[in-house]
Order: structure tokens, then sequence, then C-alpha cells
């Protein structure tokens, strides 16, 4: 690991204070001293007179001479020298280096992982030249030229898939418009072609009865349910009764004789554009959704005859019966 410029003025740190520790307690050694101060004890001090030996009686003398003499105590050697550590030595200064890159301003990471670098030949790797620089920095703006015309060429090319997506979306609801008004002219022109159709049964039915080779009324009357009302609306609703219920199954749950009150919108021609069930109607909700689908099953309902009392809203009292 290469040292840098803040480890090198953290070591220098470091050598000035050790200095400046050692020369203070040298400084405060020379002025230690050991005062000893008398110590005072209580009592009289001891008394001592000096008498000559030969004045002493003879068996003074004797004592004296025969007293022990004192055991000489053995001055144990001085001990060795122990071997003391030598003071830390200052650590040289650094000499200055010149840094290329700026001085790092904070402390390195510890790295637990050792590093598999060989640090010798990261070492001894030779510095690259000013045009061996100028080279790379020149491949690596052409590298990045590069890849900014292939994200444009991307670019382009995801816009000009969104665009054909979206032109595809706009070809297909055009087609769908144009399906759907095709269909809406089919339909009317089949409404036409019933229109027509039953004008023109109409004209004949007039036309046949008013010639004079036709001593009576060749049409048929429109049927009816036995009933005493023989105007034309009557009939009417009596067909309109019969051709439901041809095309009805009463469910279990709905008795005979049972009546509904039925809303339909229709066209002319007797095309049905809704059936609803409306009060009164003493049917359950499967009854009223049978008789709903009966009424979109029959149609076109009559229509041919009863020209003059048609409603395009329709009110009929169903009432429910067995074929």
């Amino acid at each position: 690991m290469r040292e840098t410029r803040a480890d090198t003025t953290q070591a220098v740190i470091a050598a000035l204070l050790l200095h400046a520790l050692l020369f203070a307690l040298m400084f405060i050694g020379l002025f230690w001293t050991r005062s000893s101060t008398p110590v005072s004890v209580a009592g009289s001090p001891v008394a001592a007179e000096l008498i000559d030996a030969n004045a002493l009686s003879p068996a003074m003398q004797r004592t004296l001479r025969d007293r022990p003499k004192p055991v000489e105590e053995e001055i144990p050697p001085p001990p060795e020298p122990e071997d003391v550590a030598p003071l830390p030595q200052p650590l040289p200064e650094p000499a200055p280096q010149d840094a290329v890159a700026p001085p790092q301003q904070q402390a390195q990471d510890f790295i637990p992982v050792p590093d598999t670098e060989n640090q010798e030949a990261v070492v001894e790797t030779p510095t690259p030249t000013p045009a061996e620089e100028k080279k790379a920095q020149e491949l690596k703006r052409k590298q990045e030229q590069v890849d900014l015309t292939e994200q444009k060429r991307q670019q382009e090319v995801e816009q000009q898939r969104r665009l054909a997506a979206q032109q595809e979306e706009e070809r297909q609801q055009k087609l769908a418009e144009i399906r759907k008004k095709r269909e809406q002219a089919a339909r009317e022109a089949n409404l036409a072609e019933q229109r027509l159709r039953q004008i023109a049964d109409v004209r004949a039915r007039q036309s046949s009865e008013t010639s004079p080779s036709s001593g009576s009324d060749t049409a048929s009357p429109p049927p009816g349910n036995n009933g005493t009302d023989t105007g034309l609306k009557a009939r009417y609703a009596a067909a309109l009764q019969e051709a439901i219920l041809a095309k009805w199954t009463r469910p279990e749950t709905v008795p005979v004789g049972a009546r509904c009150t039925l809303q339909i919108r229709q066209l002319p021609g007797g095309q049905v554009m809704s059936a609803e069930v409306s009060s009164p109607c003493a049917y359950d909700e499967q009854g009223r959704r049978s008789i709903e689908a009966a009424v979109l099953k029959a149609q076109p309902l009559p229509y041919a005859g009863f020209e003059s009392v048609f409603s395009r809203n329709l009110t009929l009292n169903f009432t429910a019966q067995d074929r």
C-alpha cells in the first residue's frame, strides 16, 4: 500500500510529541530533590560518658573479654544491571514526494479481506506517459460516442415500434367502425325491405278487397281468443298473446292464468327493440326473465293488418297459458 501524505504528517506529529515528552521528563528530574525532615521524639536525649577500660574491675574486664563477637553480615553482591530498553528514537522525516492525486482528507477504512494484488508488481508498473493517457482518453471518448450512438439507435427503434403499434391500433379501430356501420346499414336495409314487403302485402290485400270480382271478403280475419270484443285493437292484443305463447315455456313457478304487464318497444314491421316486465306482475324472477326472452324470440311481432293500431311503445297484459 502506498504511503500517503496524511500518513507522513501523522508520523511527524507523533515523533514531535514523543520528543517533547522526553524533554519534559528530563527537565523535571533536574529539580527533583529528596528532603529529609528530622524526626521529633518526646523525652530527654541519651547521655554517654567515656570510661577507661583499665579502670574497670577485673570481673567487668573479664566479662568484656568473654563477650561474643558480633556476627558479620554478609554483604550481598551488587545486582547486575538489567537490560534497559533504549528510548524510542524519532522516526526520520520522509522525503516529500510528488503525488499525482490530491492528499486524502480522511483515513482509509480497514479492509478485513487481504489484498490479493501484488503490490510490488503495482509499484514496478511504470507510470503512463502523457501520450498514453491521451490515447486512453481518446479511446474512452470514442467508446462513449459509440455507446451514445447505439443508445440513440435503440431509442429510434423503440419509437418506431410504438408508432407502428399506435397505427395498428388506429387501423383496427377504423375497421371496427366500418364493420359497425356496415352492420347498421344491413339492419336498416333489412328493415326497409321488411317495410316494403309489408306495404306490398297491404296493397295487395286492399286491391283484392276492392276487386269487383270478389263477391265476399277473401282475406282471413286476424286471429282472436273467442272473446266478446271484436275491435281491431283487441284482435291485435290477442295476436300478440298467441305469438308470445308460441315461443314461451311456462315455468312451474308461474301458475296458469297469472297476469303480467309487458312494456315492449318495437319498430314498424314488428322488430322488437326491448322488452321489460313492469308492475303489476305476479311472476317470480324466473318467470319474468322467461317472458322477456319469449318476446324477443317471437319477433317480428304481428304487424300486417294492424297498422292502424300499431304503437312503438306497447303495453301488453300477458296471461300465462299452456300451449
